[in-house]
């Protein structure tokens, strides 16, 4: 989820073995490279308008594109995906040209791009877009109905793209920076459509037809936009939180107002936990919409997806298998998480989408830990490490549209844990998670940033470290054995430059090893044992006595 949660869904350098046995399309290049064709305008605003017809599930509108000129060239990349078409592009009331590749709109445009000047574009289209099967697994426009009948909608596009309902630049690099939206459903229904942002107007129309409008303040990365139709009841709340009076509205179903109330006022602990671990909730100017839908969850901007049945636990199970699980909604904790890591920090490569997640399933054990303490949190997060597969790295390859493992969800939340546990000074560590937030708030990040300043805010090399649990799939085994009565170690199992410190137990003592993946001796001391050594498990590594 941003995805997220796509919990099982799913510059720099990468995983050569991976990038070797992975075939990439033209397609995978087109959605995935940051091409001149892109990069060349910078997205100021998008006034989008869409008519919505559920029973035909068909949607038709337009898209006006206000930008910025970075850089003069004469073509715009514009993404749609089949079976969704533009019909028709204006620019200054000039009908342009365009080409099509795949999802890719080629326009050309005939009014010189000079650098700095702010031009409009009218991107007008129709069809029929692609449903999805199991979101949000597999993404897409969601058509359902609800326990009475009423049509029950929604879009979850995390993965899949943006592209498969509106017109846009469906790329993380460049996120919009302010936006309004209006949903057109026919009156008859009589159903709510509800949208990120602050609602700004609802028209009845003399052509049968209702439009709920909605004003985004904020820069938002497309797949957040959200589209959700349904005979809604908003329940409106205040949360008093570090930048004052933040509207909350908990949009649910008719039949489920109780549920949802009752269920849902985790929200508020929620987020005074993350404010205190990463500083304020980013969007107040927003307000924050928790809106059931007809799928399990996702992040979307402001306007949380949730269905996980107002029940604790994810679908009633505990991910982590130790039982603190049952103790909080998952899809709460979770999607909101995404607010900080993923809709404001944001990865410009989907390759580097393992930044949002493992930092947002961190937060889940952050939030066992605020309310349960600091070993219940710990518990909580190496209870996940069965989920890890270790089937490739967590981070993708760059520029053509792939994610790394989804091991980015529990193998990065168990990187980030490890990493605390080296340092072993709590003090240092939030402020570095505080410090880190605040850097990179709404901002368009990669790896190396992230990890340059997480090394220099620790006064740690961890290049060999992210090198390790980021661009490798192994976890580190640390072989010893006993010759002559003294302690020989080393890393295997694991990238050459390997040389994380490791403290192990012996004899109710505490070693401080620093391991390399050649032989060493501790010291020059004997030991008259053969014992077996331990380490604190909140170290991902295992120990393998030879």
């Amino acid at each position: 989820m941003r995805l997220t949660l796509l919990f099982f869904l799913f510059v720099g350098t990468f995983n050569f073995a991976f990038s070797q046995e992975t075939a990439f399309t033209k397609t995978d290049s087109l959605r995935g490279t940051y091409s001149l064709a892109r990069s060349f305008w910078d997205w100021i605003h998008a006034d989008l308008s869409i008519s919505i017809q559920p029973d035909e599930k068909f949607i038709s509108g337009k898209n006006v594109i206000q930008y910025r000129v970075l850089k003069s060239h004469q073509v715009m990349h514009i993404d749609l995906q089949e079976p969704m078409k533009i019909t028709s592009i204006h620019q200054e009331g000039k009908k342009l040209k365009f080409t099509r590749n795949g999802q890719a709109y080629f326009i050309r445009l005939t009014k010189e791009q000079k650098v700095n000047d702010i031009n409009t574009l009218i991107v007008e289209y129709e069809g029929n877009p692609h449903e999805a099967i199991k979101a949000p697994w597999d993404g897409g426009f969601v058509w359902s109905k609800d326990a009475n009948g009423n049509h029950f909608i929604a879009t979850a596009v995390q993965g899949i793209g943006s592209s498969t309902w509106w017109p846009c630049k469906d790329h993380p690099t460049d996120e919009v920076d302010s936006m309004l939206i209006h949903i057109s459903i026919p009156t008859d229904l009589k159903l709510k459509a509800i949208s990120n942002g602050i609602k700004i107007g609802e028209k009845d129309g003399e052509n049968g037809w209702t439009t709920f409008s909605y004003q985004i303040n904020n820069p938002i990365n497309s797949y957040g936009v959200t589209v959700n139709i349904g005979d809604y009841v908003t329940t409106n709340e205040v949360f008093e939180g570090l930048s004052g009076k933040l509207n909350l509205q908990f949009v649910s179903l008719r039949n489920h107002v109780d549920q949802a109330k009752g269920q849902w006022r985790q929200v508020f602990d929620i987020l005074n936990a993350y404010e205190h671990y990463f500083g304020p909730y980013p969007f107040y100017q927003d307000g924050m919409k928790i809106i059931e839908t007809p799928f399990l969850g996702m992040e979307h901007q402001g306007a949380i997806a949730y269905g996980n049945g107002f029940k604790n636990g994810y679908l009633q199970t505990d991910l982590s298998g130790t039982g603190w699980g049952f103790n909080f909604d998952f899809i709460l904790v979770h999607e909101i998480a995404h607010e900080w890591f993923g809709n404001s920090i944001t990865a410009g490569d989907i390759a580097d989408m393992w930044i949002q997640e493992s930092f947002t399933s961190y937060a889940e054990n952050l939030y066992v830990e605020w309310f349960y303490g600091k070993q219940a949190g710990s518990d909580y997060v190496i209870g996940t490490r069965k989920k890890i597969a270790n089937d490739s790295p967590i981070m993708g390859v760059y520029s053509v549209d792939n994610a790394g493992s989804t091991d980015m969800y529990y193998k990065g939340a168990n990187m980030l844990h490890t990493l605390r546990t080296w340092i072993d000074q709590d003090e240092l560590w939030f402020h570095m998670l505080k410090n880190l937030y605040q850097t990179f708030d709404k901002s368009i990040v990669n790896s190396k940033q992230i990890e340059d300043f997480i090394s220099k805010d620790l006064n740690l090399n961890l290049t060999s470290f992210f090198n390790q649990y980021v661009r490798d799939r192994r976890v580190p085994i640390l072989d010893y054995k006993w010759v002559d009565n003294q302690l020989n170690y080393r890393w295997t199992n694991c990238i050459a430059e390997f040389d994380m410190p490791l403290p192990v137990y012996f004899d109710a003592q505490v070693l401080v090893l620093k391991p390399t993946t050649k032989w060493q001796i501790f010291g020059s001391q004997t030991v008259n044992s053969t014992g077996v050594l331990s380490v604190n498990s909140g170290f991902l590594c295992t120990l393998k006595k030879l």
